[in-house]
């Protein structure tokens, strides 16, 4: 017999294409509420995100991960965790583009984009062209338009046994802080951004929404806990997360992050 939960997130993944296709063209920022907090309004900004760019067209039949691999231990529907700004960081010299990764050089791709059903099958096309790249440098990435490929792409990330960096300037929010975590090695420069908040689905409904018991907090929970933190760290950083709302953001700081995790 279909669960409650299972049949409700059936419907969400339904009405995922509508929903997006309603939504504004552009994120415009809004005031700032506190010191560390800011609010916006949400849209789906292609700015930044899916597609091949110039230079190699990513080949999305080349290096597929299999369906079971993108499939793993994910069952999140339509959420999305993701945190728009007015426009993505300048793209520098690449040797190839791959939706939002760009090769610098045999061991290093730069992100900047947002991170979409697509995106897992790109970076598996991409590692197909590139398979000794092990460094990933965050530069701007506002997050997940869908949570179930990015935590496919985590866990992708770390199998390739990949560094995470978040250079000078850099920005990692929402669903990107879990691309972050996945580092076999983490580090950030002193001035890195992470912003947190809560995920949504596709009727609104935030992860303070659903019961204690419902199957979507252990997939964020298992997860943390695969990427190194202990059962108390990953309830406490999860909780935190959630602590903000989805149309707002709390930014934290490389020592705020070095409290849940370690740092290379």
């Amino acid at each position: 017999m279909v669960s409650t939960a299972a049949l409700v997130r059936t419907l969400i993944v339904a009405s995922l294409a509508a929903v997006l296709a309603f939504a504004p063209a552009q994120a415009q920022q809004v005031i700032t509420v506190t010191t560390t907090t800011v609010s916006w309004t949400y849209a789906d900004d292609d700015g930044g995100g899916g597609g091949a760019e110039d230079g190699a067209v990513a080949d999305e039949t080349a290096g597929l991960l299999d369906d079971a691999a993108l499939a793993e231990g994910t069952d999140l529907g339509g959420a999305r965790r993701y945190a728009p700004a007015a426009g993505l960081a300048a793209r520098g010299h690449a040797r190839a583009r791959f939706g939002p990764f760009e090769v610098v050089d045999a061991a290093t791709v730069r992100m900047a984009g947002d991170v979409d059903s697509a995106t897992p099958r790109e970076f598996a096309a991409m590692l197909a062209a590139y398979p000794g790249l092990r460094r990933l440098e965050m530069v701007d990435c506002p997050g997940s338009l869908d949570e179930a490929a990015n935590l496919n792409l985590a866990r992708a990330i770390r199998r390739q046994g990949m560094e995470t960096v978040v250079p000078a300037g850099g920005s990692v929010r929402s669903g990107a802080v879990e691309l972050w975590l996945a580092g076999v090695k983490r580090s950030a420069a002193a001035d890195a951004e992470f912003g947190v908040h809560s995920w949504a689905d596709e009727d609104g409904r935030e992860a303070r929404d659903y019961p204690a018991s419902d199957p979507v907090h252990t997939e964020y929970l298992g997860y943390y806990r695969e990427m190194g933190m202990d059962d108390a760290s990953a309830r406490a950083f999860y909780a935190m997360t959630n602590a903000t709302p989805f149309d707002a953001v709390t930014y934290l700081t490389r020592d705020d992050m070095a409290r849940y995790v370690a740092l290379n």
